[in-house]
């Protein structure tokens, strides 16, 4: 999921485990520990780009990790508290927390404001205000005291904020490697998309409210367990519609004799509404997308396998690395300059796949005769300067209107 979401859901946890000892702290933490393991995505700058793509929601995602990590967060929390440098140390962190909230946001604005810088310099600027004032008050104009927790109250905090991270993006189609490094397997359930603001905003809204209480009343724990509660009953509504989803799916492909030897189905960005999905037959995949509004029959676009394009399909560590993330589900295009290697499982914008920029995440390959092929860059969701075109068609395409 994004990282506004997962830094919503840590906080929700961290208030579970000690809000009713030390309040706002415990969301504050929660939220820490909830943005670590998405701190993969620093391995852009010391590892290949294949590399980083296998790297990324994996050992960090996992639930080794949630373990080891929780005992040495919670330990390094713990002795930060018991520092005489903790003011300095606890602003720094506000300070970090603050700019991951801001850059979380700015992710979602980029797709919903596109070109308007206004609403995410807003959000900056009451951030820098909140952390200016919170550090003068909390830390520098009264007298500090320390969190009445104890280390195994940290480490259990971090274990919760940690391991609910994984989860959640376990109902992502893009999965998470959860028993690294014991097993590569990506756990993907793909029920519910990446950023989905019907999970993100009512449980936003319920934490802040929570937020406003003081530690001890029961209404601080009521507004928290209330936004948990509605963002749990919405993932088991995503899981219930996707069987739906996918008997609508397999319906249409039996009434139109599509010979399936399996298939797979995801949901658009930002809705449970539109349903993208890839159905791979012994010689081609086809494409098909449905919204709850359509009417008329799903129409499904053949795409060809086109793998006889790439030679060492079965040997070359790139090519095994691009199987391996996209489960076979894939195809390729030859390019001016290369190949367009095409995760389908995430299908195409406009459901059919008319072309290389529409479908949803690809890879542009170079095949180096020497050293095999290489993966110059991966691309997820639309061109730079289409995300407005993309939202005014993902509204259209909602309420049944089809390109």
């Amino acid at each position: 999921m994004d990282s506004l979401t997962q830094i919503v859901l840590g906080a929700a946890a961290g208030e579970v485990v000690l809000g009713k000892k030390i309040g706002n702290r415990a969301m504050f933490w929660g939220a820490v520990g909830g943005t670590i393991p998405d701190l993969d995505v620093l391995g852009k700058f010391f590892l290949s780009n294949i590399d980083n793509l296998a790297f990324h929601r994996g050992i960090s995602h996992s639930v080794v990790f949630s373990i080891i990590g929780a005992l040495f967060f919670g330990y390094l929390v713990h002795k930060v508290y018991q520092s005489t440098y903790h003011k300095f140390v606890a602003v720094f962190f506000t300070i970090l927390a603050a700019l991951l909230v801001t850059s979380a946001l700015n992710y979602v604005f980029e797709r919903l404001f596109v070109g308007n810088y206004l609403p995410i310099a807003l959000v900056a600027i009451t951030l820098s205000t909140l952390v200016y004032w919170n550090a003068k008050k909390r830390y520098f104009s009264s007298t500090w005291q320390a969190p009445e927790a104890t280390l195994r109250d940290w480490q259990w905090l971090f274990f919760w904020a940690l391991f609910t991270h994984p989860i959640l993006d376990c109902f992502t189609m893009y999965g998470t490697q959860l028993f690294a490094p014991f097993s590569d397997m990506r756990v993907a359930w793909s029920s519910i998309s990446v950023a989905d603001p019907l999970y993100t905003l009512p449980f936003l809204c319920c934490l802040i409210v929570a937020a406003t209480y003081a530690k001890h009343l029961r209404a601080r724990r009521f507004w928290n367990y209330l936004g948990i509660g509605l963002s749990s009953l919405y993932l088991v509504f995503t899981l219930c519609n996707k069987q739906y989803i996918n008997h609508v799916f397999a319906q249409a492909l039996a009434k139109q004799q599509i010979e399936v030897e399996r298939f797979v189905s995801n949901p658009y960005i930002f809705n449970n509404i539109v349903w993208n999905c890839t159905v791979e037959t012994k010689t081609d995949f086809y494409l098909g997308q449905y919204s709850w509004f359509d009417e008329g029959e799903i129409s499904f676009a053949r795409v060809p396998k086109n793998h006889h394009l790439l030679s060492d399909l079965d040997s070359d560590p790139t090519l095994q690395t691009l199987r391996w993330f996209s489960d076979d589900y894939f195809n390729i295009l030859p390019l001016q300059k290369g190949y367009q290697f095409n995760d389908l499982r995430f299908g195409a914008f406009s459901g059919k796949g008319s072309g290389p920029s529409d479908f949803i995440f690809k890879f542009l390959l170079i095949n180096k005769s020497t050293s095999g092929y290489h993966m110059e860059r991966a691309v997820g969701g639309p061109e730079k300067g289409d995300e407005q075109q993309m939202m005014r068609k993902l509204w259209e395409r909602m309420w049944g209107k089809k390109s």
